[in-house]
């Protein structure tokens, strides 16, 4: 990873990071602050946002939620991109064209924000990112 690198952070890595008793969180604890203090750029979708909020809601309740939703907000070190009608009509069209994946919404959404902007790497742990040719981290 250089240091100058736009990553993409999806759902899982938000969650990962929220939930100590998650599998992957000290994957993600373990490189999170690396990625913050990168001279690069950490980028997430509103529909990631939307996602990761759900997930910690159900499983760490409305305060962890909530902290979670004031930490991207305030970050000065993480873009927020948010899904337009032109995004949303590119993700429809991939999840068409590649209906033997189980891709989700939020997934078609986040691959085509990312070609768009050119980003090659992912904070994932969702298999979905390399299956569509992206690079994960860790």
């Amino acid at each position: 990873m250089t240091l100058a690198e736009t990553i993409f952070v999806d759902a899982g890595a938000w969650f990962a990071l929220a939930d100590k008793h998650d599998a992957n969180h000290r994957k993600a604890a373990g490189i999170y602050p690396a990625l913050l203090s990168s001279s690069g750029r950490l980028i997430t979708s509103n529909l990631v946002i939307a996602e990761a909020y759900v997930l910690i809601l159900q499983e760490l309740g409305h305060a962890a939620a909530s902290a979670f939703l004031e930490r991207i907000r305030t970050s000065p070190r993480i873009a927020r991109v948010y899904s337009t009608e032109a995004v949303e009509s590119e993700a429809q069209a991939m999840l068409a064209k590649y209906r033997d994946h189980d891709f989700s919404y939020t997934d078609a959404v986040s691959f085509t924000i990312m070609k768009r902007q050119k980003i090659r790497k992912a904070f994932a742990f969702d298999k979905h990112f390399r299956t569509a040719g992206f690079l994960t981290v860790p």
